[in-house]
């Protein structure tokens, strides 16, 4: 997609990433971008027929901020293609000024007949791997960037390169952005700032969003070991986290537009179900290579959804395991960081797309390879679901 410019004199006082786009919803998105010194920001949009701009915080001030800005847009019609750019001033001398291009973003629609969206996953700040998957992946209705983005945190000048600007590449032109953290994603001692470079709807790292005819739930599986494990050094706590998500996703999933979806997919970072679920040895260097603690908070809310299928990462190693009659939802696990697709952890993307008759999934490495195909038809009334899968050799 779009390489980010190299700056300028007057753009190395102030913005040191691209305009990420995320948070899509039907009524509008919030905007991210990092700065380089104190500074505040506000977005201008535009339509064909409208026109606006967006600069308060939750507490009533101009955003502000020495490090990151976010800014959210509300009041959208659904569907509806807006531009959109930042104007950045310096708080000390606003004569220190910075407006960003244009940026194209079209908002979520419930009621479209189609869909599409690509995933990432385990990137781990590998940028020959960014630079081919952003060459590679087309603009979408919503890249779902699935967990490990990073190794882990030990400077808090990781994040604008890492999360904003990969590899040097707009990656949210054409394509808005769901991250969804992954468990590297919460380590090193600058973990907890990653919430600031990472927008979300609710204000939490977990959501739901309806994309056409595809219902999807965002979760975050937390850490591969319990919260007591001696490497976390008291500094996690996703076992409330994981309760917290069980009871919400009691609300989520009754919302008439979650409930009554064609389709009905999960995004989770690490995998629900694997195909060898003997208990890790923690004691020993063990960890979860599938997140049963998630799988037990989350099941039953899960099943009686309809949940179809869980997209997840983590292992490095693609997996297609069918629904059966204690799983009903499939799960998809996608590959790893290695640019070489002869690796035993090559790089994969998935492309989904879905209408009125199927939804369906390919998983590719970047030779162009197919890994993993599937067929999902739409939600069967009662809870049923209806798979057709197909798994390439």
């Amino acid at each position: 997609m779009n390489d980010v410019p190299r700056a300028s004199a007057t753009d190395a006082a102030l913005v040191t990433s691209p305009l990420a786009i995320m948070a899509v919803r039907p009524d509008g998105f919030e905007a991210v971008w990092a700065v380089r010194r104190l500074s505040r920001g506000r977005l201008e949009w535009r339509s064909d027929d409208a026109r606006g701009e967006a600069r308060m915080d939750e507490f009533g001030m101009t955003p502000q901020s020495d490090h990151v800005l976010r800014v959210r847009v509300d009041g959208l019609p659904p569907g509806a293609v807006v531009q959109v750019r930042a104007v950045t001033e310096a708080v000390s001398d606003p004569a220190v000024r910075q407006v960003s291009a244009w940026k194209s973003v079209r908002l979520l629609s419930p009621a479209a007949d189609h869909a599409r969206i690509a995933v990432w996953n385990d990137t781990h700040q590998h940028d020959d791997t960014l630079l081919a998957l952003d060459t590679q992946t087309p603009a979408v209705d919503l890249l779902v960037w699935n967990g490990d983005v990073c190794n882990d945190w030990t400077t808090p000048d990781q994040f604008a390169d890492t999360v904003l600007a990969p590899a040097r590449r707009d990656i949210s032109a054409d394509r808005p952005l769901e991250l969804i953290i992954g468990n590297h994603d919460v380590r090193g001692d600058w973990a907890f700032r990653l919430q600031e470079y990472v927008a979300t709807r609710e204000g939490r790292p977990f959501s739901a969003a309806r994309i056409g005819p595809v219902a999807c739930l965002f979760l975050h599986t937390g850490e591969d070991k319990p919260d007591a494990h001696p490497t976390f050094r008291g500094r996690v706590a996703f076992e409330p986290l994981r309760a917290e998500q069980a009871a919400w996703l009691a609300e989520a999933t009754a919302r008439p537009e979650i409930r009554d979806a064609p389709y009905r997919l999960v995004f989770c970072h690490i995998p629900l179900r694997w195909t060898d679920e003997t208990p890790a040895d923690y004691d020993d260097e063990g960890y979860d290579w599938f997140s049963r603690f998630s799988r037990d908070a989350w099941h039953d809310a899960l099943v009686a959804w309809g949940a179809q299928l869980i997209v997840s990462g983590h292992t490095h190693e693609p997996a297609l395991i069918p629904g059966d009659a204690q799983f009903p939802y499939a799960q998809i696990v996608a590959g790893g960081p290695d640019l070489d697709a002869s690796s035993a952890e090559a790089a994969t993307w998935i492309d989904i797309q879905a209408d009125p008759g199927s939804l369906r999934l390919q998983m590719r490495t970047l030779d162009g390879a197919m890994r993993i195909e599937e067929t999902l038809l739409p939600h069967a009334e009662g809870g049923g679901v209806a798979p057709d899968p197909q798994t390439a050799a």
